[in-house]
């Protein structure tokens, strides 16, 4: 039996096996304090001023609480959020941004429309995916690119997304149809 404080020959090598795995767990340790250090889960408030802030409010008729509506049912306002489709496509971040159409993950044939990386989208900074979004929401198919908006958002009451959120943003703006 070996201990650990010993070292271990192996063939005239000797290896500290204590130094060996205590450094296999800092390497590790760094390694997801990197992943994970730049992601924000986003607080409803918080993440509605940033969304007015960044002139969504508006933004083609749509209010904040469209906007909020969408990342909550879409990441739960995770930038971390990937979700794997069965097509091969993957979608990422705050707002799902799908990398068959919107962004390049290196893997998935893509029309990358927002001329991005797709891993700028999983980071607390999100002007590049409210960038983005907003180009989603130009399309002829405006918020119902989202599924989750259809299915959630659309219709609905949304005032309840800015119930104690201290902003100028109004939450029944009317939404511009022709």
């Amino acid at each position: 039996m070996v201990r650990l404080e010993q070292g271990v020959s192996l063939g005239g090598l000797v290896v500290d096996v204590k130094m060996k795995a205590w450094g296999t767990v800092m390497v590790i340790l760094t390694l997801l304090m990197v992943a994970t250090v730049d992601t924000k889960i986003y607080g409803r408030c918080n993440l509605a001023m940033k969304l007015e802030k960044a002139g969504l409010n508006g933004f083609l008729g749509y209010s904040i609480g469209d906007w909020l509506c969408v990342a909550h049912y879409e990441s739960g306002f995770d930038t971390s959020f990937v979700d794997h489709n069965p097509d091969g496509s993957s979608e990422y971040g705050l707002f799902q941004l799908n990398s068959a159409w919107w962004c390049d993950n290196g893997v998935t044939p893509t029309l990358n429309l927002c001329h991005m990386e797709c891993r700028d989208l999983l980071n607390r900074h999100i002007l590049d995916d409210i960038m983005c979004a907003k180009q989603v929401v130009s399309s002829r198919n405006g918020m119902n690119a989202w599924n989750s908006w259809t299915r959630h958002c659309r219709g609905h009451d949304l005032s309840e997304w800015l119930k104690g959120c201290k902003m100028h943003a109004k939450p029944g703006i009317e939404r511009i149809t022709s």
